[in-house]
């Protein structure tokens, strides 16, 4: 247990990309008809025409039947165009009036959700927070939906190339691939997976992939700092050759310089038929083709021997390297120790309510103007006027009621405590650096005070090799939240999509993951005469629906999958779920005790 916890956080800023900030949207775009910020001047009035007049066009015989027949056409494109203008500006009115800046002026009733009143919510309820501990949860029975285990067929024996006409046509090698992976950990880990299935259907050999480094969190870790390359080496063979380095051949013809290679640009999301048709004859006329940034560049449609590759690739060939494995195992051991009165289980929170974070969002918490003057300077030094652009309008209160404000630690807290999680529960955080991490986390600790992070599980000296590299700090976050009873999830991102897919592979299908419905929290927590014993039914149905979702499979007619399949692997990669799934338990990161073997079965 830990007594300081808020000054004991470090700067991990693992997988906290500012592209899956972007993707949450802390903006809502004007429309067209109100892009300006002044609005058009008003049509001049109609003159009122003489009867001379309209007896003169009667008697004009000059216009077609044609033109005749368009006029009234005209006129009701003319006014309803006008009258579209005028709603949209009424629209975007409404909006500034009942959840933007002005509605306190106007003395309007806020839009439930629109304003964050958590913490007046905590105060009032805390007296029955602090006594409800008669209905805690049992953690070994949170989650009652069960799926049918069904005996899975074996892996098809299959070779790079085996599926496809490439090995008929071209017999050998096609090339050599290599790909430059960006973002965070699991960005990377899904590039990584990516080239794997792209090596395969290309027929060529993999180089093994090289990071980017980001200029934003400078870590300069390369594969062999992350992961196992004998380890992913062998498990490959047979499926996709890889090499650590092209041969000297080749790298004598671009003078020994890997970015000399030209490179070849790849539209995100690129079908089969793409690589088969642009890349390939390249690849086959050069030798060698480089690829980056590799970020989402391969469809998630793919054929299925493909798509076994990539669950090949995430779920047997990457295993963390020795250093990362080996503290990730004490963390977990020691999470483990520390869950006694839980038996043995405990629950894992991704928290993402770093500074970052809570700037991107643009979301409007309890700081006042002094908050506001934080994140705009704070904004202005990271992303320079891209806050300012007058195409783009920034709406606090519509971004919190559709979902998109990180959850503070208090609401996750109370979210929690009324699912029926008491303050017995040991709880593991994974985050970088909480923004004002002493009064933000005090709530959380009040309610649950056995709350443990790597920084307070690790010594100093077994941390201090990692302090430096946010990626292999994420990895130590993701091992230890793949290993919990109960996963919470709380805004999104590769982290969390990668960790529920793993869980899902790992526990029968089922991802034993908490997905807040924000939408719905979020007016419950501004519901100032709302009452507990309320606020529970609530949670307890939230709880109720994350355990249903948790062991949905994606239907899959023939080629059609529109998820991800590292965040839904079933049934793809359900072949290698068979009796050497306890063997992947084992070896992927770390080797649990039997005790815990046992229940993640």
């Amino acid at each position: 247990m830990i007594t300081n916890i808020t000054m004991k956080a470090k700067s991990s800023n693992h997988h906290y990309q500012t592209s899956n900030v972007a993707a949450a949207g802390g903006y809502a775009s004007e429309s067209s008809n109100s892009g300006s910020n002044s609005p058009s001047p008003p049509p001049s009035p109609r003159r009122q025409a003489s009867i001379f007049q309209y007896r003169r066009r009667l008697r004009t015989k000059t216009n077609s039947f044609s033109r005749r027949d368009n006029l009234p056409f005209g006129f009701l494109f003319r006014y309803n165009a006008r009258y579209l203008a005028v709603l949209s500006l009424l629209y975007v009115s409404g909006l500034f009036m009942c959840v933007g800046p002005f509605s306190g002026l106007v003395g309007r009733t806020p839009v439930p959700g629109s304003v964050y009143r958590s913490h007046q919510i905590f105060e009032k309820l805390w007296d029955d927070i602090h006594s409800d501990n008669s209905t805690a949860i049992e953690l070994s029975s949170v989650w009652i939906y069960k799926r049918k285990v069904k005996v899975q067929k074996p892996c098809p024996n299959s070779t790079a190339g085996q599926h496809h006409s490439l090995d008929t046509e071209f017999p050998g090698r096609s090339g050599y691939l290599i790909v430059e992976a960006n973002g965070g950990l699991n960005q990377q880990r899904s590039a990584i997976c990516n080239a794997v299935a792209v090596a395969g259907l290309l027929n060529a050999i993999l180089v093994i992939p090289r990071f980017e480094l980001n200029s934003v969190w400078k870590d300069t870790s390369e594969f062999g700092d992350i992961y196992d390359e004998e380890r992913f080496i062998a498990t490959l063979d047979g499926y996709v050759k890889v090499v650590r380095e092209l041969p000297e051949l080749l790298m004598e013809r671009y003078d020994y310089n890997i970015t000399n290679i030209p490179n070849f640009r790849v539209e995100a999301w690129a079908t089969a038929n793409y690589y088969l048709r642009e890349v390939y004859p390249v690849l086959r006329e050069q030798g060698v083709i480089r690829i980056a940034p590799f970020a989402n560049r391969l469809a998630m449609n793919v054929p299925p021997h493909i798509q076994l590759l990539r669950c090949i690739a995430n779920y047997k060939a990457l295993r963390f390297s020795s250093p990362i494995s080996t503290l990730a195992e004490k963390l977990v051991k020691r999470m483990i120790e520390k869950s006694s009165k839980t038996g043995g289980k405990y629950v894992s929170i991704h928290l993402r309510f770093e500074e970052d974070m809570v700037a991107f969002s643009c979301c409007l918490y309890d700081g006042g103007k002094a908050e506001k003057l934080v994140m705009d300077s704070f904004r202005e030094k990271w992303w320079k006027g891209k806050f300012k652009r007058k195409d783009r309008v920034i709406l606090p209160g519509v971004n919190r009621i559709n979902g998109k404000c990180p959850l503070t630690p208090l609401e996750v807290g109370m979210m929690l405590r009324g699912m029926g999680f008491d303050n017995n529960t040991s709880i593991f955080l994974a985050s970088g650096k909480i923004y004002q991490a002493e009064r933000h986390l005090a709530p959380l600790l009040k309610m649950f005070p056995l709350l443990y992070t790597k920084e307070s599980l690790a010594t100093p000296d077994e941390l201090s090799p990692f302090k430096e590299y946010s990626s292999r700090l994420a990895a130590l976050d993701y091992t230890v939240c793949l290993f919990s009873e109960v996963f919470v999830t709380t805004h999104g991102g590769n982290f969390p999509h990668f960790l529920m897919g793993h869980r899902r592979f790992l526990f029968d299908g089922h991802a034993k993951t908490i997905k807040p419905d924000k939408r719905k929290l979020v007016v419950l927590l501004q519901h100032m005469n709302i009452s507990w014993r309320t606020f529970k039914d609530e949670m307890e149905i939230m709880l109720s629906e994350s355990d249903r979702k948790g062991m949905m499979v994606p239907r899959l007619r023939k080629i059609n999958r529109k998820t991800s399949v590292y965040t839904y692997p079933l049934p793809e990669c359900s072949c290698l779920q068979q009796s050497d799934n306890t063997t992947l338990k084992l070896t992927y990161s770390v080797k649990l005790p039997n005790s815990q073997l046992e229940s993640a079965r």
